[in-house]
């Protein structure tokens, strides 16, 4: 848990510290930090994370390298800058639960989204997403998307 360090990249010293015993690393929050990015680095190093808590940070894309998590169950990129959905996302069979809400992210993939056979939930909420995601309503799809509700159209 490095939660709350004002952390702008992530150690490189835990790298060599931990460098025994990262298979064994399930669970990794950076919440609340200043992280702008997230390095392949990072990813590759912790190959078995089941969860991972990037809340709060300024991140807006992940490395490709994020489709090798293949055991990752959730993710948490709310409160972050994300304006794209981030696609790498859709190809871990695994993941369960995406946290997106509160960025800035106005197009959602849905084909793909709706191929994700493991997903539970879905958070887009204070989001500006596209009426599209509106179409990922049941029975298309067999998880939960949470969304805010639709702006009223203002009357001319």
């Amino acid at each position: 848990d490095l939660a709350n360090c004002k952390l702008i990249a992530f150690p490189i010293g835990i790298y060599k510290a931990m460098r025994s015993v990262t298979e064994g690393i399930h669970r990794i929050s950076l919440a609340n930090n200043e992280l702008k990015s997230l390095t392949s680095r990072f990813v590759t190093t912790f190959s078995q994370l089941r969860e991972l808590n990037l809340a709060g940070n300024y991140l807006h894309r992940l490395p490709e390298e994020v489709t090798s998590l293949l055991h990752l169950q959730a993710i948490d990129l709310s409160r972050n800058r994300f304006r794209r959905f981030p696609e790498p996302l859709t190809t871990i069979a695994a993941l369960e639960t995406i946290n997106l809400e509160e960025n800035e992210i106005t197009e959602v993939p849905v084909e793909k989204l709706a191929t994700m056979a493991s997903l539970r939930s879905l958070n887009l909420r204070a989001n500006p997403v596209g009426p599209e995601a509106r179409l990922l309503v049941r029975p298309l799809v067999p998880f939960d998307l949470l969304l805010s509700p639709e702006e009223p159209v203002p009357k001319a």
